[in-house]
């Protein structure tokens, strides 16, 4: 649970949750655009209420969306019959005890939500009697939208683009609550310079977020590396991963000496995306988005059935990447980006530049405090 230290009259309490990456991604940096007009409390409800568990469903969820794809295929589409308002989930009974706690405690003037169920909570604690505020729900996926978000009682869903307002319009929610802010990247973002579509490339610098499947850092990394000669270099940011994969990044850093870098847990990401060419990773909101904030083409190589798939669509109608998660299916992505003096990496680039949300935090907290307070002053 983290609070901002500025001190502001209006108070805004920001709920997230540790299932993926990119609720926790686009909480934190919601928290970092509104600081300075705020005063906000970031805070995992499921993680205060109930730990133990939390840890445990965290566990099976990272263990099923890695190994058994299939198996949250089903568990994902299974959620599509379910009405959130009216079924409450044992284990969620303390999450929601402590969510109304962080309400009556921090008394805030509006909430945000990067994760689809609290809104459910929300709407039951109002009617105990608790006053209203306004409710923001921040949809971390794209296009595909899953039944928890899209059945949600909020007053506004801010989603991540135009393809993604689209989608949910025609599946009938008032499209006047549907507002595309894009997806709250670091607001770093907006400070960098991308890498020119006239680079040399010389050498190739490509960024890769590996799963903690361990035969794949040393496949995907060997393909990388052979698919693109002697003038490329490889950067393995191993993060969360560090301990389970280290060693086997270190047999590709050895094999190959002079052209591999490991890194374990950075705050350098917006740096590292807009310092490189290419990345290759899983199709997680957070990291798609990030690499089209940074306009570096990705090429995805883990894809969670469901969530994901609408994150791979948007990359692809952006022309910003592609799947490829078959064996050999990097280097032959690869061998088109590069062919012909690099033509379709430098097209890829331009579209992309036509694209780029850098500054989607702060334009969601524009939004945000417009509604609270519709004298507020945006930058």
């Amino acid at each position: 649970m983290s609070k901002s230290t500025e001190k502001n009259e209006t108070k805004i309490l920001i709920l997230t949750a540790g299932f993926g990456e990119g609720h926790n991604s686009a909480a934190l940096n919601l928290q970092r655009a509104l600081e300075p007009r705020a005063t906000t409390l970031c805070a995992d409800p499921c993680a205060l209420g109930a730990p133990w568990v939390t840890r445990q469903l965290q566990n099976l969820y990272r263990k099923i969306t890695t190994h058994a794809p299939w198996l949250w295929r089903k568990i994902y589409d299974s959620t599509e019959r379910q009405d959130f308002s009216k079924k409450r989930l044992p284990f969620m009974r303390k999450p929601e005890k402590k969510l109304r706690e962080l309400i009556l405690e921090f008394k805030p003037d509006a909430i945000l939500s990067t994760y689809p169920l609290y809104p459910y909570f929300i709407e039951r604690i109002f009617n105990q009697g608790i006053t209203r505020v306004p409710v923001f729900t921040v949809v971390t996926d794209s296009i595909a939208i899953n039944a928890a978000w899209r059945k949600a009682p909020t007053d506004f869903w801010l989603v991540t683009d135009q393809h993604t307002k689209d989608a949910l319009s025609q599946q009938g929610l008032p499209e006047h609550q549907i507002i595309d802010t894009g997806f709250p990247v670091d607001p770093h973002f907006a400070d960098l310079q991308p890498v020119s579509s006239e680079d040399t490339l010389k050498p190739l610098r490509i960024l890769y977020f590996p799963t903690p499947k361990k035969p794949h850092v040393r496949r995907v990394s060997r393909e990388l590396l052979e698919s693109t000669g002697p003038d490329s270099a490889l950067t393995i940011v191993l993060g969360k991963h560090l301990r389970k994969i280290h060693c086997r990044a270190k047999e590709i850093e050895e094999q190959y000496p002079g052209r591999v870098t490991i890194k374990g847990w950075t705050r350098k990401v917006p740096e590292l995306l807009n310092s490189h060419h290419l990345v290759v990773g899983k199709a997680g909101g957070a990291t798609v988005h990030e690499a089209l904030a940074a306009e570096c083409p990705m090429l995805i190589h883990h894809l969670v059935p469901g969530q994901e798939e609408g994150n791979l669509s948007l990359l692809r109608r952006l022309h910003g990447g592609d799947l490829a998660e078959s064996e050999g299916s990097l280097s032959d992505h690869l061998g088109e980006m590069l062919a012909d003096e690099a033509s379709l990496w430098r097209n890829m680039k331009r579209d992309l530049a036509q694209h780029s949300r850098p500054s989607a935090a702060q334009r969601a907290a524009d939004f945000i405090l417009q509604q609270i307070s519709p004298d507020t002053q945006t930058d």
